[in-house]
């Protein structure tokens, strides 16, 4: 945000905002550009380091340079602002050469510098035990809740549904669901379990709980801590592009989002964990870095750590490491170095076998989705698994476009006023149409997995009710058989099912409680699949001698497996709404162990992204990051346009000029008056106002922290003090106050274009470097700024979109 003005006595309120858990608080840091010029100053005649004292109060005279020691707060940034990526790494490079020379000194510089190296390993090795851990809790916690809001165990009222039965002795395999110990509400109510009024009572406790679950999620998340809303990830990506959202990763954030990421689960809305998973375990990433000075104090730094958290957070999401480093590199990271690829592979291994270990689903596997195919695919298979990836495409464009347009009816309109009547009506909707179905009164994650099951004989699903199912082919395998009465049946369930996720979750998502969307869109998909597969499997039975059919799947043959299609329209769904592509098959075969179905997967991935990229060319959190006005500068998009840096600096050519400061001829009050009257987040220093030859930059934040330092520190300096960012002192006359150098805190090589400039390349350097603001020049002159915010105003101006819609720096 914008700073609106300066007073005195406002050093303070740099710090009173800020807290330990805060992104962007990093107390004792001083901007270090200790950079000699060898050339003296410019314009000026100096001769050696002369002053004219004639006792009295000159004989105070003298030079203060207030940044020999760090002051806290200089070299840091304010809220809603971006990082100066080359400032950051630049003084990385100048500290870790520091702590390199001074390890040849003694031993116990050598020690200091072997942790400083290894201090970036054991921060991922810390990342990953508390991801996992919190993952397994999160997955325990939602199990338990869901199943409370159908019945409750009384041998234990902590056991869920599928414990509570599993050690029964009086269960029989059809019905091993159904144990004595487990009752449900309409039993230990009214002590009836069958019967239309037990059905009214179970229906009522259902929605009950469900409303229960939803208000305590957004009355916590309204209260307490309103960043837990949402799945994460559009913030994550912008503040791993250099943007500030202070509290965004914080303790409370990080607290609330565990407790209310469990109850909006438990709800039955149509959402999913594994997004806010990824924002719980960049949380503890920037949590953690508070433990180590190399990263508290380096934003840069801080954002590699984030990169790797988030793929640690995806790793226990899905139970898929790999698939997580690639989802970090390809949809999150904006600076994804080799070296945070190694560090975010150790992280997504950590955090999975913390998961391993927790076990929360109780098969000794990482993921709830795990399936063993055995029937091989065909080439002809192909047909269907594009067709799936067009169906992918057109959800994952149709769901952006809709949601987009609700969410931004949501901010514009008095619906955005009132959070917690929106998520008790859209989970009273919910529950009410949910119920009656079974595949909508199951947990997402486990229709998802019924979904990918492939029948076998000890199956008692509808979807598996086909007939003559005992006759086995002489491999062992089932064959394809006539579907059953409860085949036709689930089918129709299914069919309403996917009526409801497709509009629910336009709604659901983007309201003001933690909410995913990964599972969402898979269950689109995969219902979408099943329905396919099934619909395959049917045609090759009866009519095996068709000649798409007669060269590789004969009678009695297992030759289309359902199972696989959902698997395939899951991908595709999710791809078309995320974009993803490489990372997206990945998580897919491990969070599947389908490795031979690569292909198919692939090819439904492409054609996702094709069709959804011919209908709109951002993904959903793209669209959310454009919707909420972040200035976040996608590296994979081109520029095209023919225009010039003239074209976009500022100051126009009818504005009035702009605000600079000279190296040695402003005194304190003609500086703070400059910082009231004005929001920039920065000033140009140039020699003097008639050559406006540039000399360097100076950040406001520095300015004012410290004109207040030097104020409460030192003698003598008052508003007749004059400042300059020169080597050395100005000649002044007797009986002046002491002069301030400000050197330390002048950045002395700002990046600069010339006028005629394409823009192009200024949005590619933007790009790459992470600029927050490039100067242009003519012939050595200075003629305006290109911030970042200027940059992305353009290129939304290029494309005919609203350019006031970015809102902050």
């Amino acid at each position: 945000m914008d700073n609106r003005g300066f007073q005195q006595g406002s050093f303070s309120s740099f710090h009173s905002s800020s807290s330990d858990e805060d992104l962007m608080d990093i107390p004792g840091t001083a901007m270090d550009f200790s950079m000699r010029d060898d050339v003296p100053p410019l314009d000026r005649e100096i001769e050696g380091n002369k002053f004219y004292n004639s006792g009295g109060i000159a004989s105070s005279n003298r030079i203060m340079d207030f940044l020999e020691e760090p002051i806290p707060g200089v070299g840091t940034y304010d809220d809603f602002n971006t990082i100066d990526w080359v400032r950051e790494k630049s003084r990385d490079r100048d500290r870790h050469r520091e702590i390199t020379n001074k390890s040849k000194e003694s031993t116990w510089a050598l020690i200091h510098s072997v942790s400083d190296a290894f201090s970036g390993w054991l921060l991922m090795l810390l990342i990953g035990l508390l991801s996992g851990s919190l993952a397994g809790l999160i997955d325990i916690s939602a199990h338990w809740m869901t199943d409370l809001k159908e019945g409750i165990c009384t041998e234990g009222f902590w056991f869920n549904h599928e414990h509570c039965c599993w050690n029964s002795q009086q269960v029989t395999f059809e019905d091993r669901d159904k144990c004595p110990e487990w009752n449900s509400w309409s039993q230990l109510i009214m002590s009836m379990e069958e019967g239309a009024f037990a059905y009214i009572v179970n229906y009522f406790m259902y929605v009950l709980w469900a409303l229960l679950f939803a208000f305590l999620a957004v009355s916590l998340v309204k209260v307490f801590a309103p960043y837990a809303c949402g799945s994460g990830i559009p913030e994550i990506k912008t503040i791993l592009s250099g943007f500030i959202i202070r509290g965004y990763l914080g303790k409370w954030t990080l607290v609330i989002k565990t407790i209310t990421l469990v109850l909006a689960v438990s709800s039955g809305l149509s959402l999913g964990k594994e997004g806010p998973l990824v924002h719980v375990a960049c949380c503890c990433g920037n949590i953690l870095c508070h433990c180590f000075n190399k990263y508290r104090k380096n934003e840069a730094k801080r954002r590699e750590v984030l990169s790797a958290a988030a793929a640690a957070g995806v790793s226990v999401a899905f139970g898929a490491p790999i698939g997580g480093v690639l989802f970090s590199l390809e949809e999150v990271s904006y600076y994804f170095p080799l070296k945070t690829l190694w560090r975010s592979f150790f992280a997504a291994l950590v955090a999975a076998f913390t998961l391993r270990s927790i076990n929360p689903f109780g098969n000794s596997r990482l993921v709830l989705f795990y399936v063993e195919f055995h029937t091989p695919w065909h080439l002809f298979e192909l047909v269907p698994f594009i067709l799936l990836g067009i169906f992918g495409g057109l959800w994952g464009a149709l769901f952006i476009r809709t949601n987009i347009a609700w969410c931004r009816k949501r901010k514009t309109t008095q619906l955005g006023k009132y959070p917690v009547i929106e998520v008790l009506i859209v989970t009273a909707i919910t529950a009410i149409l949910a119920f009656p179905n079974e595949y909508t009164r199951m947990s997402t994650s486990e229709l998802i997995s019924e979904l990918f099951n492939d029948c076998g004989l000890l199956d008692s699903s509808k979807l598996c009710d086909y007939e003559n199912r005992f006759n086995t082919s002489k491999s062992g395998e089932l064959p394809d058989r006539p579907a059953g009465p409860g085949v036709y049946s689930a089918m129709w369930q299914l069919a309403l099912t996917l009526i409801l996720k497709i509009v629910i979750t336009i709604f659901t998502f983007g309201m003001k409680i933690p909410s995913g969307l990964f599972i969402p869109s898979m269950a689109v998909g995969a219902i979408a699949g099943r329905l396919l597969g099934v619909g395959m499997e049917q045609l090759a039975y009866n009519h095996h001698d068709w000649a798409i059919f007669n060269s590789w799947c004969s009678q009695g043959a297992d030759c289309i497996t359902p199972g696989l299609y959902a698997m395939v329209g899951a991908a595709a769904c999710l791809g078309g709404v995320t974009r993803m592509t490489v990372s997206l098959v990945v998580i897919m075969f491990e969070l599947t162990g389908g490795l031979e179905y690569i292909v198919p997967l692939m090819a439904a991935a492409m054609t996702s992204k094709w069709v959804a990229d011919a209908l709109g060319r951002e993904g959903i959190y793209d669209a959310h990051i454009r919707l909420n006005g972040y200035p976040f500068l996608e590296a994979k998009e081109e520029f095209a346009h023919k225009t010039l840096a003239m074209d976009v600096m500022k100051p126009r050519r009818n504005d009035p000029l702009l605000t600079v400061l000279t190296q040695d001829s402003m005194t304190v009050e003609d500086v703070e008056t400059i910082i009231s009257e004005t929001t920039y987040s920065g000033f140009p220093v140039v020699v003097s106002r008639e050559s406006q030859r540039l000399v360097g930059f100076v950040l406001r934040r520095d300015l004012i922290i410290s004109i207040e330092n030097a104020r409460k520190k030192q003698d003598g300096v008052v508003s007749t003090s004059i400042i300059y960012f020169t080597e050395h002192s100005p000649p002044m006359p007797p009986y002046t106050p002491p002069t301030l150098k400000l050197r330390n805190i002048l950045d002395l090589s700002p990046f600069t274009v010339t006028d005629l400039t394409p823009m192009e390349i200024v949005v590619d350097i933007f790009r790459k470097l992470g600029l927050r603001q490039c100067l242009v020049t003519h012939n050595g002159r200075l003629l305006g700024i290109i911030t970042k915010k200027d940059v992305l105003k353009h290129i939304a101006q290029m494309a005919n979109q609203d350019p006031d819609s970015i809102l902050f720096n």
